[in-house]
């Protein structure tokens, strides 16, 4: 069913409304994960520089995507970068080749989400992929992350315990506010921290810039790190949200929507843009009847919340100097915070199903394990081994 279905409601509300949804879209987005997309990119590489500019082509890049498909398909689309992705990379880590290798990775990522949207094959190919795998993968990818908060609290309970509690209050009367409230705590630590021992910011630093990186292609990052970020970025972001649009009554053209989110990515790669995609959680900020009770309006919400986010990538540089000043374990609180729903969302897909369970638990120890074989990343290996224990349970019961 489309939007166009839909019949629309009596109730006219003002314009302001979508437009207002719109930016608590955008500012929810970027504020519950910026902190996660800055931890990645520094565990791959990056300086301070690039990962500034990767948070900034990223907010250029799916705000103006947003925009594009929002205005040309008259749908509240929201695109987002890839958080769990964003995971894959700090768990990852340093590549074969560095930073540049990195930056090839991201280049291959987006070669691979249009040839999604031009190949369906692939598409399909990846729908094999059994959920119950896909999602522990993650599930173990996420894991050192979500313990940050845990870890934090010995190493630093005085910049965490606010931090946490903040979470844990506004998670119960304010959810959708709950991560963003945990990030203005944290910003609070820092500049107490900042006040007490005299550290100061250089105002030069908080000037948002590009800065372009040649790719390089070696093996390690290519398997190691493009195609696990491809995976959990299809698996996670954009089947999920289509199909959070879907229970909205919109059904999101998917050919091109993939190839705007793959040139996106691909424009951003080399500016330090791991992967844009379809908004998944936040999609239903936009989509829902709150920001808008005629249906056929609520593109107005995706219009604006990439306005917002493009705004909002005028802040990259300051947020990054907020991380760099930051007391110990406070941003990476921040972060593990950030990915708890999710997190709890790839464990509850992942055991559910007690025939595949097994397979489950271990591509989930393989990928949280961290191990590296041969130059390629634990995510990549999990996925391996989580599919052979499949195959070898699976051959057993049809030779019974």
């Amino acid at each position: 069913m489309s939007a166009s279905s839909v019949p629309a409601p009596t109730e006219t509300a003002p314009l302001s409304r979508p437009i207002v949804a719109g930016i608590v879209t955008a500012l929810v987005g970027v504020t519950s994960s910026f902190a996660v997309v800055l931890t990645g990119l520094d565990a791959v590489g990056a300086s301070r520089a690039q990962a500034a500019s990767g948070l900034l082509v990223l907010c250029l890049t799916m705000g103006a995507s947003a925009i594009l498909l929002a205005w040309r398909y008259r749908m509240p689309i929201t695109v987002a970068w890839s958080t769990p992705g964003a995971a894959v990379l700090a768990a990852t880590g340093a590549v074969e080749g560095g930073w540049p290798a990195a930056v090839g990775a991201f280049l291959v990522t987006a070669a691979l989400i249009l040839l999604t949207a031009l190949w369906p094959q692939l598409g399909r190919l990846i729908a094999r992929i059994p959920p119950s795998i896909a999602q522990a993968m993650l599930a173990g990818v996420l894991l050192p992350l979500c313990l940050a908060p845990v870890t934090g609290l010995a190493a630093n309970p005085w910049g965490v315990v606010p931090v946490v509690l903040t979470w844990l209050v506004f998670v119960r009367v304010a959810p959708r506010w709950a991560v963003p409230l945990a990030f203005v705590a944290a910003a609070a630590v820092v500049g107490v921290d900042m006040v007490l021992t005299g550290a100061t910011i250089d105002p030069a630093l908080l000037v948002p810039r590009l800065a372009f990186t040649a790719p390089t292609l070696t093996f390690g990052a290519v398997v190691g790190l493009a195609l696990p970020l491809f995976l959990v970025t299809m698996a996670s972001q954009n089947v999920p949200g289509v199909a959070i649009m879907r229970s909205f009554g919109y059904e999101v053209p998917w050919r091109p929507a993939m190839l705007v989110t793959g040139v996106g990515t691909a424009i951003g790669a080399t500016a330090g843009g791991h992967a844009i995609n379809l908004a998944a959680i936040s999609a239903a900020l936009a989509a829902a009847p709150d920001a808008d009770p005629d249906p056929k309006r609520r593109w107005v919400a995706g219009v604006s919340t990439g306005a917002s986010g493009i705004v909002l990538g005028g802040l990259s540089a300051a947020l990054v100097a907020l991380v760099v000043v930051a007391p110990e374990a406070v941003i990476p609180a921040v972060a593990g915070i950030a990915l708890f729903g999710a997190f709890g969302s790839a464990v509850q897909q992942a055991i559910d199903d007690p025939g595949e369970r097994l397979p489950a638990v271990v591509t989930f120890l393989v990928a949280a394990s961290g191990v590296a074989i041969a130059g390629v990343s634990a995510a990549f290996w999990a996925l391996v081994a989580g599919l052979v224990v499949r195959e070898v349970l699976h051959l057993g019961r049809r030779r019974v």
